[in-house]
């Protein structure tokens, strides 16, 4: 079964998720998920908090309640899209649109995989929003980072540890064959990049027929961007743009704690199988998970993507409408 994931708009009048904009895009994008899900699961709401008398916390509400199961059960969105407000609120020309998607560790890597995710995350978008087309989509492959070290060697231990080995060129450009088709069908105007130091940019370049026009990088407060990929940039018509992302945005044991049994969890989740036990059928859902005694989905998460939307009036600089979509597989 696949997982969608919304944070809704997390500009929204009133939104208990606008005290985390402005962080870096993994906490961000995790403390909003996480308020999101609180607002539809408690089961009773002021203002999106549950009711503080000092009474007992009353079970969460079961998830088939604020959910949405796709008719043949294949899909489930987490929480129900039709309950959130989309849209944006002046025509599209009045926006600039910025897509970033991250492909996770651990997600599928074949090309076929990878179209679908790339499609199924603009379509998301573009449906939230209400808007035929994007202007700005950047792609992030896991495990790839800028390579900072040849001009600021102490800054290169901030980067943490190494969350996925980087994907090999060839992998990176076939799956950029479905990055280019969206282009190719006006869905998105400029496609771009992110973390491609010299080498690996000079290499993309070489064997991809529409071309990057951006390169996203994390300078991690360091010093200055390369002299080599300044220059290639530059010959090439390729614009380099600053970042502070998180390429591992989230991470499979964040996700299984979001949507967990317990307190702090969703309940959309079973505990985690022990070793030994007989799993049950995803259909089935036979596990309880403490949801006034309610059933909840069994089997393992294992995240694919997460797409990073933002929607800025042009001639105001404001941004109207920021959000995330994320996607996972739950395997039984």
């Amino acid at each position: 079964m696949k997982l969608i994931l919304s944070t809704s708009n997390i500009m929204g009048a009133g939104s208990s998720v606008r005290r985390s904009v402005g962080s870096k895009s993994n906490a961000e994008f995790v403390s909003s998920l996480r308020s999101n899900l609180d607002e539809h699961s408690s089961p009773e709401q002021t203002n999106g908090i549950t009711n503080g008398n000092g009474a007992a916390t009353p079970a969460k509400l079961h998830y088939k309640s604020w959910t949405k199961q796709s008719s043949d059960g294949t899909e489930l969105h987490i929480p129900n899209p039709d309950a959130s407000s989309s849209g944006l609120e002046e025509e599209r020309e009045q926006y600039d649109i910025t897509l970033k998607l991250f492909y996770l560790p651990g997600g599928s890597t074949d090309s076929a995989s990878r179209t679908s995710q790339t499609r199924e995350a603009i379509e998301l978008v573009l449906k939230e929003l209400g808007v035929p087309s994007v202007d700005l989509l950047i792609v992030s492959f896991p495990g790839i980072y800028f390579d900072e070290q040849e001009d600021c060697p102490t800054k290169i231990s901030t980067r943490g540890p190494v969350e996925a080995e980087p994907e090999g060129i060839d992998s990176i450009i076939e799956s950029w064959k479905a990055v280019e088709s969206l282009r190719e069908e006006g869905l998105v105007n400029k496609l771009g990049v992110a973390e491609f130091g010299a080498e690996r940019l000079a290499m993309f370049l070489e064997g991809t027929t529409r071309r990057p026009m951006v390169n996203q990088i994390n300078l991690r407060d360091c010093c200055s961007v390369p002299r080599d990929l300044l220059t290639l940039a530059k010959e090439k018509g390729v614009e380099l743009l600053v970042h502070n992302d998180c390429s591992n945005i989230l991470p499979r044991g964040t996700l299984r704690e979001l949507l967990g049994p317990g307190p702090d969890g969703a309940g959309v989740l079973a505990p985690s199988s022990k070793a030994g036990d007989k799993r049950k059928s995803l259909h089935g859902e036979a596990n309880k998970n403490g949801t006034n005694g309610e059933v909840a989905l069994s089997g393992e998460v294992q995240p694919q993507w997460v797409v990073k939307y933002t929607a800025v009036v042009k001639n105001r600089g404001i941004v109207e409408n920021k959000g995330y979509f994320a996607c996972a597989e739950l395997e039984g």
